[in-house]
């Protein structure tokens, strides 16, 4: 079994009984973009900002989602790419405009988490949200390694 297909496999068995797989679906991405939300705005050492203004702990943890993405999968990480970029995108508009968005990222955080224990309410829920926390990052490749079976894609 390659190591995607163990990552895939464990988050499965934690994600086989799913109360509300729609709500579920929708928690995911919003619990990703709201930490990487966060993560953006924690203050940065000032050899960060002369690398490159852009690179900030947000940034660089994409950054090495992204790799690690490409060390489980090459299909699946090109699949996410639109997803990375898409999200690092977000961030910079929501730097730029004139929301508050560390409030922003926190208020999709918190509406992320309620979703997790939505999609799982029952026992142990909290539990499982929880460890859906530790596997942040194989939550978007798990939804997208289905939409890949869905339509026949290899992975």
């Amino acid at each position: 079994m390659s190591e995607t297909d163990s990552w895939l496999d464990r988050y499965e068995r934690n994600h086989g009984n799913l109360r509300n797989p729609l709500v579920y679906w929708a928690a995911v991405p919003m619990i990703v973009v709201g930490t990487v939300g966060i993560l953006w705005y924690l203050p940065v050492p000032p050899e960060f900002i002369e690398i490159s203004p852009l690179l900030n702990w947000g940034s660089a943890f994409l950054m090495a989602s992204t790799i690690y993405y490409f060390i489980i999968s090459l299909s699946l990480a090109i699949g996410m790419l639109p997803f990375m970029l898409g999200l690092a995108t977000l961030q910079l508009w929501l730097a730029s405009s004139g929301y508050p968005a560390l409030g922003v990222s926190t208020g999709l955080l918190a509406a992320g988490t309620v979703g997790l224990w939505l999609g799982r309410r029952g026992p142990g829920s909290f539990r499982a949200v929880l460890q859906d926390y530790q596997l942040m990052m194989i939550g978007p490749a798990w939804l997208l390694a289905a939409i890949y079976r869905r339509f026949g894609i290899p992975y």
